[in-house]
């Protein structure tokens, strides 16, 4: 999952950042940060990233995503 990514998620869902990081386990400041690019632990953005899939969100290619 890309940061780009991470944030059409959200969009998709209507979901901001503190609702993200309540479903992730995660700060809101690490969402924050994922999403302007700096580089994550990848056991966090797995989380992240099984937050939004389990809220719905299909990834693509590692281009998109879509709603499932």
């Amino acid at each position: 999952m890309s940061p780009a990514q991470c944030r059409m998620a959200r969009a998709a869902l209507l979901l901001g950042v503190r609702e993200v990081s309540r479903l992730a386990d995660v700060s809101t400041n690490t969402i924050t940060r994922f999403e302007k690019g700096e580089e994550l632990k990848p056991r966090t953005i797995a989380a992240i990233r099984a937050a939004l899939e389990a809220a719905g969100v299909e990834f693509i290619n590692g281009t998109g995503v879509k709603l499932g």
